[in-house]
């Protein structure tokens, strides 16, 4: 059974890299337009979750939550989190560095946390 969130190995290594500057990190991805359709990296706790935000699951021990709008996209398949060359212009700790964080999804069987709390197994 596939995890509903994954990272790539480029990912997993920057999670580690701003983990050693910053501390226990998080991710937000409200599915919004602009920066809100991405993923932000904060430091764990500076981020404020909404009570409708869900948590999709975790990667490297960081929590990624996403929208209540985003998590009923994602029932149906996998988040994965990525790095591309390029600066994002937000308030994501990755700013600066030449690279962001990008997600992608990817249609499969996953077991999924509705946004009542609800645990099912989706077919993508």
């Amino acid at each position: 059974m596939a995890e509903q969130v994954v990272a790539t190995p480029a990912a997993v290594k920057l999670i580690h890299e701003l983990r050693e500057q910053y501390g226990p990190l998080m991710f937000h991805q409200s599915g919004g337009c602009c920066d809100g359709s991405v993923p932000l990296c904060f430091k764990l706790g500076e981020f404020r979750v909404g009570s409708r935000d869900v948590l999709l699951g975790t990667i490297e021990d960081t929590p990624f939550y996403v929208g209540h709008s985003q998590a009923e996209y994602l029932t149906r398949t996998q988040l994965v989190l990525d790095v591309i060359p390029g600066d994002i212009d937000s308030f994501s700790l990755e700013a600066g560095t030449g690279v962001r964080f990008l997600s992608r999804s990817k249609a499969c069987a996953v077991e999924t946390v509705g946004v009542d709390g609800s645990v099912g197994l989706r077919d993508g």
